[in-house]
């Protein structure tokens, strides 16, 4: 029987079970899922609005407002176009049996911190340190 058939809607991963089972790996693969669907509808509805909303604006102070707003929607969309491809990684890694694991060290990365954010690819303590040596690098 697989997990997808047998996962209650009000599923939440418990410390008290085993690591990454099959429950735990599902409620999170269908997380992913819908993150990446809300956020491909949201750029679907980004183009669409791009494309209804070419118009001749007379007022210059009107135009470029508009132009920071799209300017902005669009970085936005820049910034979400990556985070998809971090979602699919991490689906990959559900696939591949390594989810959930940190990359640095191979502990276990908390539910906690997976539910809070499911691409994490470090354990806090891992990301905690790559981020002071990141901070100490470009101070240099």
């Amino acid at each position: 029987m697989k997990a997808e058939s047998f996962l209650p809607k009000d599923y939440h991963p418990a410390d008290d079970e085993p690591f990454m089972n099959d429950r735990q790996l599902e409620y999170f693969r269908r997380k992913l899922i819908d993150w990446k669907n809300d956020i491909l509808a949201d750029s679907r509805d980004t183009i669409e609005g791009l494309q209804d909303g070419t118009r001749n604006i007379p007022d210059v102070a009107d135009r470029a407002s508009e132009e920071t707003d799209r300017a902005l929607e669009l970085r936005t969309r820049d910034r979400q176009r990556k985070l998809v491809s971090k979602i699919d990684a991490a689906l990959r890694r559900i696939d591949e049996g390594e989810y959930g694991y940190c990359e640095v060290t191979g502990e276990p990365i908390s539910l906690k911190r997976l539910d809070a954010r499911p691409i994490a690819t470090m354990s806090l303590e891992a990301q905690e340190r790559h981020e002071r040596r990141e901070k100490v690098h470009r101070d240099d």
